[in-house]
């Protein structure tokens, strides 16, 4: 049984290892860090969206940006598209592949910002949310598992962070940008925070 979690904890730390190696990765959440706070500084909002473990990932980035993360500051605009009812209407009336895509073109504008989740980096769902994001003016970073994958093509900003044969590694690794993300929009924002 430890052989398996060691050999857990060491993919792990492979994928980790990979990212911190990664200049250009690294400098790409930078990026996507600072297009936050512009975001939210002139007004906007961030939305997030995601399929499965990464819809609670894209929950958690946006309740930690409207609660609190570290220490109590004042909120930030940010939503995450994972309303039941919405969800629900929209794969009725229109199917799955629009229940992102939809939401944006409802209320996103263009001094929002839509981060993306897809480990795949082909989520059909996923990529009609880009498209909308564009049609809409709103800038668009994505996180995916694939390089060469269809969103990176599409997206304003891509970050990915291969790691593992499975998605949950992958995943392990985007809750670590989310939360760089928001630290880094804490830092800016709420420099009394630091």
């Amino acid at each position: 049984m430890t052989e398996h979690i060691t050999a857990s904890l060491l993919e792990a730390r492979e994928g980790l290892d990979n990212l911190i190696n990664s200049p250009e990765t690294l400098q790409n959440i930078a990026t996507g860090a600072e297009w936050i706070v512009s975001s939210v500084s002139n007004g906007g909002r961030v939305f997030s969206c995601g399929n499965g473990g990464s819809m609670c990932d894209a929950m958690h980035f946006a309740e930690e940006l409207t609660g609190r993360y570290r220490n109590t500051r004042k909120g930030v605009a940010a939503m995450a598209i994972s309303d039941p009812s919405h969800i629900s209407c929209v794969a009725n009336d229109f199917g799955y592949d629009c229940i992102f895509s939809r939401y944006l073109e409802s209320h996103g504008n263009s001094k929002d910002l839509l981060i993306a989740l897809s480990t795949s980096g082909s989520s059909k769902n996923i990529i009609k949310a880009v498209e909308a994001a564009r049609e809409e003016g709103i800038r668009s970073i994505v996180l995916t598992g694939k390089p060469d994958s269809p969103l990176q093509a599409l997206a304003d900003l891509c970050i990915c962070t291969p790691a593992g044969s499975y998605a949950d590694r992958v995943q392990e690794l985007h809750i670590k940008v989310l939360h760089i993300f928001i630290e880094l929009t804490e830092r800016r924002l709420f420099p009394e925070n630091y």
